[in-house]
């Protein structure tokens, strides 16, 4: 399985109605700003929304008051510039992501519209296939590797160790049981690409025996 692409969070400092108009935006889409920001990102090529031009910071006089929430001044108030804040990948501009959001405003109210050039699609379709094949191929290669859940459940410490992959006669630290439990988790969990519940529940019955054992 691929490594997740780690994400930043990016502060946006713009304009009160700048930043209420792209909040009203992601709440009509039911997404949040980052979605949105991304969404272009992903349809426009970053030189054009570099070309495009920065909606810009607030002004001096543009401020929002925000209650501290930590720190020696917990609770007091704080004048600050109106700001978005968004989850993107590493390495983005903060003045690009502006500019994305000035395009997505401006795609919304029609100012500007997007069209994908001839050619563009039908690639885009058969990239989508051969992601979709290489999913089945991953899927397979899955069932073929992946032990069997033991049909009686997990009955003792011999059992658990195999479940969570340990070679017989091993004896892996606590630090590592909780390591392997967590790399298996992410790949057989319900909600994972290739997630299997019973074998997610037997991860989860050996490290309920493991933990029984080591109290």
């Amino acid at each position: 399985m691929a490594d997740k692409v780690r994400k930043h969070s990016y502060v946006i400092p713009c304009s009160s109605d700048f930043r209420d108009a792209v909040l009203a935006l992601a709440a009509s889409r039911d997404v949040n700003v980052g979605d949105i920001a991304r969404s272009v990102m992903l349809v426009i090529p970053p030189e054009i929304i570099t070309a495009c031009p920065d909606p810009g910071e607030p002004g001096p006089k543009d401020r929002e008051t925000v209650t501290l929430k930590s720190g020696p001044n917990k609770g007091k108030p704080w004048r600050r510039k109106p700001r978005l804040q968004a989850r993107l990948p590493k390495g983005h501009d903060v003045q690009d992501i502006r500019k994305a959001f000035g395009v997505a405003l401006a795609i919304n109210m029609k100012e500007i519209t997007v069209t994908l050039e001839d050619g563009r699609a039908p690639k885009a379709k058969e990239r989508v296939r051969e992601l979709n094949d290489e999913i089945e191929r991953l899927r397979a290669a899955m069932s073929v590797i992946a032990q069997e859940p033991l049909m009686q459940g997990v009955r003792n410490s011999e059992e658990a160790f195999f479940v969570l992959g340990f070679a017989p006669g091993m004896k892996p630290s606590q630090a590592e049981i909780k390591a392997r439990f967590r790399m298996l988790a992410t790949i057989h969990h319900p909600d994972a690409p290739f997630g299997d519940t019973r074998r997610m529940s037997q991860l989860n019955q050996a490290m309920t025996w493991l933990r029984a054992g080591a109290a």
